[in-house]
């Protein structure tokens, strides 16, 4: 995921510390931590829900957004980076720009 995330940044011209929030496959804690050390992105930037709702896998790409989202810790204009891995060796990154006046449903 690391160098998918790396790949991912450049691709999109940014700097890995224009990075706001980084979205991981949250499979443990552990996981999350280490591509957010090594891509050097503090822990601050990156959600994780993983304590209340533990291994979501996969689904911790729109799980996480969302809630960081309704608790406004993701707002307009942050550079999001989302990186996942799945069986089989597969992983990729990409990223996305959070729009404006998308908000979580009620």
């Amino acid at each position: 995921m690391t160098q998918a995330a790396r790949d991912a940044a450049s691709a999109a011209g940014w700097a890995l510390t224009d990075i706001d929030r980084l979205t991981v496959h949250q499979a443990n804690a552990r996981i999350s931590a280490g591509v957010a050390d090594a891509l050097g992105i503090p822990a601050e930037r990156v959600p994780s829900n993983i304590a209340e709702v533990g291994n979501t896998s996969a689904a911790s790409i729109p799980l996480l957004p969302a809630s960081a989202a309704a608790e406004g810790r993701l707002r307009a204009g942050h550079r999001v980076m989302l990186a996942a891995f799945g069986a089989g060796l597969t992983w990729a990154a990409t990223t996305l720009v959070w729009p404006p006046g998308l908000r979580p449903l009620s």
